[in-house]
């Protein structure tokens, strides 16, 4: 069992950055992808960003050239660096994680989730 935790979440203008982070209680050596999904009010949680045991790193086109998604094994933690944010990025943003990778990009893969940290973006 890994216990995953977020943080750095916010309000921040349109343009702006936020880094957030997730901190897991297990070492993340052995785990097959470590990634980050969001969910806006009345929709249905997305994809946002993956990283695979082989290093492989994958972004929801909608984030392409602006989110950049990190882990780092050695301090159990990943990373997501989100720049020139929208108002449409508004949303809980959650980290998740599992021991597989085939389905990197759904959330039926994933048997990990954090209690997710809100990111606001005001126009």
């Amino acid at each position: 069992q890994v216990r995953l935790v977020e943080s750095g979440g916010g309000v921040v203008q349109a343009g702006g950055s936020l880094r957030l982070s997730c901190a897991a209680s297990a070492s993340t050596v052995s785990l097959g992808v470590m990634g980050w999904f969001r969910q806006a009010p009345g929709k249905e949680r997305e994809f946002v960003a993956a990283i695979r045991r082989s290093g492989g790193i994958y972004y929801a086109d909608s984030v392409k050239g602006r989110f950049t998604m990190s882990r780092a094994n050695d301090k159990n933690t990943a990373s997501l660096q989100m720049n020139s944010l929208k108002p449409e990025d508004t949303a809980v943003y959650y980290c998740a994680a599992d021991n597989y990778d085939s389905l990197w990009y759904s959330t039926r893969e994933y048997d990990y989730w954090g209690q997710g940290t809100q990111v606001t973006v005001s126009s």
